[in-house]
C-alpha cells in the first residue's frame, strides 16, 4: 500500500515528529514500510528562474537566447532553448549545472553547461515531462514546451516546494491480520493511539438536496456472500477533472485521474480502505440491481476489457438482464461512466474475503479493490464510506444527492464483547502491564472499557471484525506499550540444546552437496500441478501415480491436484530454460510426493523423492548414470541396474535402480513423444530415486579408508553371455566373487555371427586394489580372475572369450 506522508499528516496531528520517528511508530503497530522514496526523487537542482529576455538566436532558425534570474544561484544566467512558448517575464523551471531531470523514457539526464551552435548555455529551462509530472499534477505540464510556473513562485526557490513534488510517498506492506489498516485513515488511527495524538476522521456529513427514483431497487440474492450491500442514487452528474488536491493525492498512491465521479471512488478506497464502484445509472437495465451467484458460463467484460466465462462460485453484479460488475474485483465495461453520464448509483458493499479470493485468483484478475477485500472490509466502514463519498460529491459540486438510500443487510451485526481479566492478558504477554495503561491503551484504540477489580469488559470498535478474545487484546496491548518491555526468558519445562543439525538433516546436506558438486542446481516447486501437465508423462490408466489429492480451493487452475511424482515440474522448468536460450543444464529436486490414503478425514501419505534432470550435447544416458553414481560414492554405496520401461522414457535407454537388493528408482532419457509435449529442443535425461528407501542406506559415521600403499592392477575381461542378461547382474557377481575389486567398467558390447545367435561379447575393465602392506602379484590377481570366471559360469551360464 502507497502512503503519502502528507496525505497521512492530514488525519493525525504528527507535529514535531519526524518521518524516522513515524516509521519506528508504524513497525511498533505491526506495519513494515518496505520502502520510502520522494514523489520525484531523481530531480534534483532545478530552482525557478525569471525570464529576464527572450530573443532568437541570429544563425538559427528555431533556437532563442534567454537571460535568467535565478536569484542566489546567478542573476543573469545565459540559457539557450528551442522552446517557443516562453515570454520575458515568465518564471519557469532552471536545471542549472550539474542539476538531474527526466530525460527520454524517463532515463535521468544530468545537466552540465555547454555550447549551441557556438553559444554558450548554462542550463536549461524545463517542461513537465522532465520533471516527472503532467497536467494532472500541475496544469500547464503537459504542454509541449517550457512549464510557465505561477507569476507569485519565489525566484531561487526549489521547484521541488513550489510544485510540491518533494512528498515522501511509502511503500507500507500491510498483513492479513489488520485489515482495519490498509488506508490512510486506518494508518492515521493506529499512529493516534500509539503516539497519544488527536487524529480527524475525514468529514462525513452530507444532505439529500433533491427527490430521488422510487422504482431503484437493490436484491441481495446471495447474503451469505454479501451481507450488506448500500446504493445511493445521485443525479445532474457534471463529468469534469477532479481539482488539484484530489489528484495530486491518487498520483501519490498510484491512482490515474480520470474524472469526479471515477476519482471520488478511487479516492474513498484509499482514504477510508472501503471499494465502491459507481454505475451509470442509464446503462441499468430496469434501474435495478441484483446481487447473485453466477450462472456457469455466464460471460461478463470487465473495465479493462477482459472477457470472462464465470461460474457458480462467482459473485456478480446485475441489474434486470444481465452482469454490469465481477463483486469486488471489477466493474464491467458495460457500466462505466462515461463523459455524457448523468445520473449514477453509488454502491458499498461488504463481500465475504474468501469468495473473492477465490475469484481474484481462479479468474487471475485482481485490482486494488480485490486486494483489499481479500484481507477483509467491515460493515461500519462501508456505512461510512458511502457518507464519504456524498459529502464529496457536494465539496466537487459535480452532483445532486437525492433522497435515494437502499440499505441491504443480511443481520445486523453483533459488537464483540469481551470478558477476560487483567490477569489473563498479561499472562498471555508474560509481563506485568499495568492496569491503568492497558485501559488507557485500549481506550485510545477505540473499544469500550468497564473495569471492576480484576474484571474486566470490553466492546470492540465496529471496524475491528477480527478481535475474537483475549489474546487478541493482549496483541493490541503490547504493539502500543511497546514490545521492548517484553524480558526473553525461556518457556516453563524448556530447556537449552545444544542445536545443530540432526543426522538425517546432515546427510541431506551431504546429499545435496554431493550434486552440486556434479553441476546440479537444486529447484524448489510448488507441491501441486494441473491434470493436464500429469498427463503429459502418459501414463496408463491404473497407475497408482494419476491417484491424486485434488484440493478444493486450489491458486488456479494450474495447481488442482498433488504431485505424485516430481517429474512434471522439472520437465517443464526444463522447458521453460530452454525457451529462453539454455542450451544445457543440470536441476534436482528433494521434495515430498502425495498419495491419497482412500480414507475420509485422514491426510495423504507423504514421501520424500529425490528427482534429477539433465539436458544439453554433453549429456546422455551414461553421464546421468555417473551423477547418481557420484552421489553413491558419497556415502560408500553401489547401485546396481536392471532393464526397466516406463511410458515417458525411452524404451531402449530406460533403467530401473536397485541398492541393496531394493529397487529405489528408475533412470533414463525421456522420450521423444514426451519431450515434444514439454515443447523442450533436445534430448533429456532423468532419474527419480525413492529418497526415503536411499537415506536408509548411508551409514550413520563415514569412515576414512586410507589410501592404498601399492599401487592397483586393472585387467580386462571379455565375456561372452545370453542376450538377456544385463550389465548390472555381471557387474554383481563380479563384485560378490571378490572383494578386492574396486571398479567395473563396462568399455565395449560386441555382436556378430561369430559369437552366435541370442549372444553378445561384452568388454569390461576390472581393477583390483590392494588393502593390507603387500602388494598385488600377477600371481594373486590370476586367481581373482580364475574366482570371477567360475561364479559367472556358475551363476549366469558366461564364459571367457
Amino acid at each position: 500500500m502507497l502512503l503519502p506522508i502528507s496525505w497521512l499528516r492530514t488525519l493525525v496531528d504528527l507535529e514535531g515528529i519526524d518521518n524516522d520517528t513515524i516509521e519506528k511508530s508504524l513497525f511498533s503497530c505491526g506495519l513494515e514500510v518496505e520502502e520510502r522514496a520522494l514523489f520525484v526523487g531523481d530531480v534534483q537542482g532545478v530552482v525557478v528562474g525569471e525570464l529576464l529576455s527572450v530573443c532568437k538566436m541570429e544563425n538559427s532558425e528555431h533556437l532563442q537566447i534567454c537571460r535568467v534570474n535565478c536569484g542566489t544561484y546567478g542573476e543573469d544566467i545565459q540559457i539557450v532553448t528551442g522552446a517557443s512558448n516562453i515570454k520575458a517575464g515568465d518564471r519557469v523551471p532552471v536545471a542549472l549545472h550539474g542539476a538531474t531531470v527526466y530525460g527520454k523514457e524517463g532515463k535521468v539526464v544530468t545537466i552540465k553547461n555547454g555550447k549551441l551552435l557556438g553559444t554558450p548555455s548554462n542550463g536549461m529551462l524545463c517542461s513537465g515531462e522532465e520533471l516527472g509530472i503532467d497536467d494532472d499534477w500541475y496544469e500547464g505540464a503537459g504542454v509541449y514546451g517550457i512549464l510557465i510556473l505561477a507569476p507569485d513562485a519565489p525566484i531561487g526557490a526549489d521547484v521541488r516546494e513550489v510544485l510540491e513534488l518533494n512528498d515522501e510517498v511509502w511503500d507500507i506492506s500491510v498483513t492479513a491480520n489488520l485489515p482495519h489498516c490498509q488506508s490512510v485513515w486506518g494508518i492515521a488511527r493506529e499512529l493516534s493511539a500509539l503516539l497519544n495524538r488527536e487524529a480527524q476522521e475525514p468529514v462525513l456529513d452530507y444532505t439529500a438536496t433533491a427527490e430521488g427514483k422510487e422504482n431503484i431497487s437493490v436484491t441481495v440474492e446471495a447474503p451469505d456472500l454479501c451481507p450488506r450491500y448500500i446504493a445511493h442514487y445521485v443525479k445532474d452528474i457534471r463529468i469534469a477533472p477532479s481539482p488539484c488536491w484530489m489528484r495530486r493525492r491518487l498520483i501519490l498512491t498510484g491512482h490515474k485521474p480520470i474524472n469526479t465521479v471515477v476519482d471520488i471512488t478511487n479516492y474513498v478506497l484509499t482514504e477510508l480502505g472501503q471499494p465502491m464502484h459507481a454505475f451509470d445509472l442509464s446503462t441499468l437495465a430496469g434501474e435495478k440491481i441484483v446481487v447473485r451467484r453466477a450462472r456457469d458460463g455466464e460471460p461478463i467484460t470487465t473495465l479493462d476489457e477482459h472477457e470472462f466465462r464465470l461460474t457458480e462460485e462467482n459473485l456478480v453484479i446485475c441489474d434486470a438482464e444481465k452482469p454490469v460488475a465481477l463483486a469486488g474485483v471489477m466493474g464491467g465495461l458495460n457500466s462505466e461512466i462515461r463523459p455524457d453520464t448523468s445520473e449514477v448509483l453509488f454502491e458499498c458493499a461488504k463481500f465475504m474475503r474468501d469468495n473473492i479470493r477465490r475469484t481474484s485468483r481462479a479468474l487471475g484478475q485482481s485490482s486494488d479493490s480485490s486486494r483489499r477485500y481479500e484481507k477483509g472490509v467491515d460493515e461500519y466502514t462501508t456505512e461510512r464510506a458511502i457518507a464519504r463519498a456524498l459529502h464529496l460529491v457536494q465539496e466537487l459540486k459535480c452532483g445532486t444527492v437525492t433522497t435515494t438510500h437502499v440499505d441491504c443487510r443480511a443481520a445486523a451485526p453483533v459488537p464483540t464483547v469481551i470478558t477476560t481479566t487483567f490477569e489473563k492478558i498479561n499472562g498471555v504477554l508474560g509481563i506485568e502491564v499495568p492496569r491503568r495503561e492497558i485501559i488507557s491503551i485500549l481506550e485510545r484504540m477505540n473499544y469500550d472499557v468497564i473495569a471492576v477489580d480484576d474484571l474486566i469488559t470490553v466492546t470492540a470498535p465496529g471496524y475491528r471484525e477480527d478481535i475474537e478474545d483475549y489474546p487478541d487484546l493482549a496483541e493490541d496491548v503490547i504493539k502500543m506499550y511497546g514490545y521492548e518491555h517484553i524480558t526473553p526468558r525461556l518457556m516453563e519445562g524448556s530447556a537449552i540444546t545444544a542445536g545443530g543439525y540432526s543426522l538425517l538433516q546432515s546427510q541431506t546436506l551431504a546429499a545435496k552437496e554431493a550434486l552440486v558438486r556434479q553441476g546440479f542446481f537444486e529447484l524448489i516447486n510448488y507441491s501441486f500441478y494441473s491434470e493436464e501437465e500429469l498427463a503429459l508423462l502418459r501414463l496408463p490408466e491404473g497407475d497408482p501415480r494419476l491417484n491424486a489429492v485434488r484440493i478444493e480451493n486450489p491458486l488456479s487452475e494450474k495447481y488442482g491436484i498433488m504431485r505424485t511424482t516430481l517429474i512434471p515440474s522439472l520437465l517443464g522448468i526444463v522447458s521453460h530454460n530452454g525457451k529462453r536460450g539454455h542450451e544445457d543444464g543440470r536441476f534436482f529436486e528433494l521434495a515430498n510426493i502425495f498419495t491419497p490414503s482412500g480414507k475420509k478425514g485422514v491426510l495423504p501419505t507423504e514421501r520424500q523423492t529425490l528427482t534429477l534432470a539433465l539436458w544439453g550435447k554433453e549429456e546422455s544416458f551414461f553421464t546421468a548414470k555417473g551423477a547418481l553414481e557420484a552421489l553413491g560414492d558419497t556415502f560408500g554405496l553401489t547401485f546396481t541396474y536392471e532393464r526397466g520401461a516406463e511410458p515417458f522414457l525411452h524404451p531402449g535407454a530406460t533403467a530401473r535402480v536397485f541398492l541393496g537388493g531394493e529397487e529405489i528408482g528408475i533412470l533414463g532419457q525421456v522420450s521423444y513423444e514426451c519431450v515434444a509435449d514439454f515443447e523442450i529442443l533436445g534430448g533429456v535425461f532423468l532419474c527419480e530415486l525413492n529418497y526415503e528407501a536411499l537415506s536408509a542406506h548411508f551409514p550413520e559415521l563415514i569412515r576414512y579408508t586410507p589410501i592404498p600403499k601399492f599401487p592397483s592392477v586393472t585387467r580386462d575381461l571379455a565375456l561372452v553371455a545370453d542376450e538377456q542378461v544385463s550389465c548390472g547382474e555381471i557387474t554383481e557377481v563380479i563384485r560378490s566373487a571378490c572383494k578386492s575389486v574396486t571398479e567395473v567398467r563396462l568399455f565395449d558390447v560386441y555382436r556378430s555371427e561369430q559369437i552366435g545367435a541370442g549372444k553378445k561379447s561384452m568388454a569390461f575393465g576390472l581393477t583390483f586394489t590392494p588393502t593390507g602392506d603387500t602388494p598385488l602379484s600377477g600371481e594373486a590377481v590370476d586367481k581373482f580372475v580364475e574366482k570371477i570366471l567360475k561364479s559367472l559360469a556358475y551363476r549366469l551360464q558366461i564364459a571367457i572369450r
